[in-house]
């Protein structure tokens, strides 16, 4: 990522309702502004807007730029002991600076992404009762139904949230089920859609539904602040749940919805009954296919694979294996002239029983039922474990998501090299303690020839005196592109043709088309670049397909990415324009989305 945005917009499109282009208003003045971190600029307001704002003796007197800013807290963050410390310090600055926030971010990426994300945001959610100081986002529980609509209300009038990401809490981050502690990851996720694609952090809400909790450590935890009761199920959850997505629809129904670390039992199924009816997304599910799909593209084009004949191994039937699974058919049908059902028949799943069979139905999920093979093409043939179905299937990409360590031993991985030129090999399951294989041993067993990409950061391989880039398939480089396609575009569904679409537009970028030794997969440091093109594509193909909703979008690829551009917020200071309170928006008082720190009961027109 570039160390921050250009200043420079276009003003052929600063007219629209997103466009970040001149000063922002709004009617808070004195502490109630700087209590605001939308608009809080700290000791970079300049001379004039102390004036104009009544700032005067509530700041130092230096006037300071951003870049003196970043330095100053670069060197506080520095000084924490450890990462948790260190992200406690990050939630406490995002609520008094979000320009600050996010440039500090941006300048410190590599080092300070795994501290605001996964795997520490994974601790600091683990912790979320003991480590909490105030609330943020908004908290829905199963006991209060009822109050679900006038909850949703208060964040904004309609036109004020563009993005809602939701939790249930059930399956965080590999660390399984935290309750209300989840309100964190809905936090974090918008987080990262605002530093990987511009989504504006003020018309976002980060909701958690808390359900309950199974895990004991919470319910005997006198601190913990969820309900104290164990995790519903049931019609009970289905009717929260649809109560709350029916809540958005009314109030916000231009918003993208994002759902986040749902429970297998459940993730699969809440998006396959709200895909038709609104724009949605589950990283969870699609977003690890996505960007898997993505990484086995390049690798198709550097090794030559062609997909009418591509033969695919999922190792780990959940709800990531699975959601891989359906963007590869989706793909195979889009890029051939099959059917999704003939396309499905080169994909074979192993699970814990070995390869999905037909005979064991009773014991699958919906989601694997779709790649159970009949047993008759196994008839006397060995599938209780991966080794036989890769001498059978002699498979041209293998894609572990099992958390088995190990799994991909070298006589795994030398049948299947026996087989095809360019072993593709992915060893996605997380943590790095989880992962199938090591890259170097992948790459040391297929004499080099191994096509790696992995779901943990890993040092560049070597084989013969030549090192080869370990790409990690981070869902970051992909949900946040298809989410502001979504957005700016208003399509009023997401189904998968949008996706591959987004698919194709990362896969595009891959630095091993060109180089040898390079990733399949882009860094995430240029990821605000590459949403953007994997915006464009989504936007275009929602309108072929009839779905935006936005009018007057641009059909000239160069006119759309400056349209996209254009309302993609920057960490920056903007100047600001005082506004009377009689014609302020919500927004620009201080009362909408994250930036809503002046909230009333509710809003309603």
């Amino acid at each position: 990522m570039a160390a921050h945005a250009k200043e420079q917009k276009s003003p052929r499109f600063g007219h629209l309702p997103l466009s970040t282009s001149g000063p922002q208003e709004t009617s808070l003045t004195g502490n109630a502004l700087l209590r605001t971190p939308y608009f809080n600029k700290g000791s970079a307001f300049t001379k004039e807007e102390r004036k104009t704002f009544k700032l005067h003796g509530l700041l130092p007197p230096n006037i300071q730029t951003l870049e003196e800013q970043v330095q100053r807290a670069y060197q506080q963050y520095s000084s924490r002991p450890n990462d948790l410390a260190k992200n406690t310090f990050m939630t406490s600055m995002k609520e008094q600076n979000e320009v600050l926030y996010y440039r500090l971010i941006q300048d410190h990426l590599k080092e300070m992404f795994s501290v605001i994300y996964t795997p520490t945001e994974g601790e600091a959610i683990q912790n979320y009762s003991r480590l909490f100081r105030r609330p943020e986002g908004c908290f829905l529980n199963i006991e209060d139904q009822d109050r679900i609509e006038d909850n949703i209300d208060q964040w904004g009038n309609p036109e004020d949230i563009d993005l809602i990401v939701v939790s249930d809490g059930e399956q965080i981050l590999g660390i399984g089920d935290q309750g209300v502690g989840a309100i964190l990851i809905s936090v974090a996720k918008l987080v990262i859609y605002t530093l990987c694609a511009g989504i504006h952090p003020a018309r976002t809400l980060p909701v958690v539904l808390d359900c309950g909790t199974n895990n004991k450590e919470l319910l005997d935890d006198d601190l913990y602040l969820g309900l104290r009761q164990p995790r519903a199920r049931g019609e009970k959850y289905d009717s929260f749940v649809s109560k709350f997505v029916d809540a958005c629809k009314k109030r916000y129904p231009k918003a993208y919805l994002h759902f986040e670390d749902f429970g297998l039992t459940n993730a699969r199924r809440i998006l396959d009954k709200y895909q038709p009816e609104i724009a949605c997304f589950n990283d969870d599910v699609q977003g690890t296919g996505c960007v898997t799909l993505a990484a086995v593209m390049a690798a198709f084009k550097v090794g030559g694979v062609k997909w009418d004949d591509a033969r695919f191994v999922m190792f780990g039937a959940g709800t990531a294996g699975t959601g891989i699974a359906d963007q590869i058919k989706d793909a195979i049908a889009q890029e051939t002239t099959k059917s999704k059902e003939e396309a499905g028949r080169q994909i074979w799943c192993v699970d814990k029983p070995g390869l999905l069979l037909k005979s064991k139905r009773d014991q699958l999920t919906p989601a694997q039922v779709a790649y159970a093979r009949d047993d008759n093409e196994w008839q006397g043939k060995q599938h209780s474990e991966l080794l036989s179905v890769i001498k059978e299937v002699k498979p041209h990409v293998l894609i572990g998501t099992s958390t088995v360590p190990g799994a991909f031993t070298m006589e795994v991985v030398q049948e299947m090299a026996k087989h095809v030129d360019r072993p593709i090999i992915f060893p996605l399951s997380n943590p790095t303690r989880l992962h199938e294989a090591k890259p170097q041993d992948l790459f040391d067993w297929t004499e080099g020839k191994a096509l790696v990409a992995t779901g943990s950061p890993f040092p560049a391989a070597k084989y013969q005196g030549k090192e080869y880039e370990i790409s990690e398939c981070n869902n970051s480089v992909t949900f946040p592109g298809i989410g502001l396609g979504a957005i700016l575009s208003r399509t009023r569904l997401l189904p998968p043709s949008l996706l591959i679409a987004a698919v194709k537009a990362l896969a595009s970028t891959a630095p091993a088309v060109n180089d040898t030794g390079a990733g399949l997969l882009p860094d995430v440091t240029d990821v605000r670049e590459i949403s953007v093109q994997i915006a464009r594509n989504v936007i275009k193909a929602a309108v072929d397909e009839g779905l935006a909703q936005e009018k007057n979008i641009p059909t000239n690829d160069a006119d759309l990415e400056e349209w996209i551009l254009e309302q993609m917020w920057d960490a920056r200071y903007r100047p600001l324009k005082l506004v009377d309170e009689s014609v302020a928006t919500a927004l620009a008082r201080g009362e909408a989305g994250t930036g809503s720190h002046r909230r009333v009961a509710s809003f309603r027109s």
